[in-house]
C-alpha cells in the first residue's frame, strides 16, 4: 500500500474510532469490515499504533478498540493501566482483568448510516 493510500486508510480508521460511543467498544476487525477491508484487522492495528503521530485536532478514544475476544491488546500503548481505567470510568464491565464483557458492550460500526 502506497504511503498516500496508507495515510488515507489510517484517517478513515480514526474517523470511525472517533464515533465509538462512550461505554462501548469495538474490534479491529469490525472497523476493517466497515471500511471494506475484510481481513484488515492487522492494518487497523497498525493505524492505531500510529495515531499519536498524526495531528488529528481531536482526542481519539483509542481505548475503546479491542481485539475480537474483548482483550485490551493495545494497553501497551497506554501509560500504566490507563486503558482499563478509562473503560471502567465509562461503565464498561470486565470478565477478566484485561478482557471486556464484549457481548454487552460491543458497538458495530455498521450501525453508522454512512461509509467513511
Amino acid at each position: 500500500m502506497s504511503s498516500d493510500k496508507t495515510a488515507d486508510f489510517y484517517e478513515r480508521v480514526y474517523e470511525v474510532v472517533a464515533k465509538i460511543p462512550q461505554g462501548k467498544v469495538t474490534s479491529y476487525g469490525a472497523i476493517a469490515r466497515y471500511l471494506g477491508v475484510e481481513s484488515g484487522a492487522r492494518m487497523v492495528g497498525y493505524a492505531m499504533n500510529n495515531y499519536r503521530s498524526y495531528d488529528l485536532g481531536y482526542d481519539l478514544p483509542a481505548h475503546r478498540v479491542l481485539n475480537r475476544l474483548g482483550q485490551l491488546t493495545g494497553r501497551a500503548h497506554f501509560e500504566g493501566d490507563t486503558m482499563r481505567e478509562r473503560l471502567q470510568q465509562e461503565g464498561v464491565q470486565f470478565k477478566k482483568d484485561y478482557t471486556v464483557d464484549i457481548e454487552n458492550h460491543f458497538w458495530n460500526p455498521m450501525e453508522l448510516s454512512d461509509i467513511i
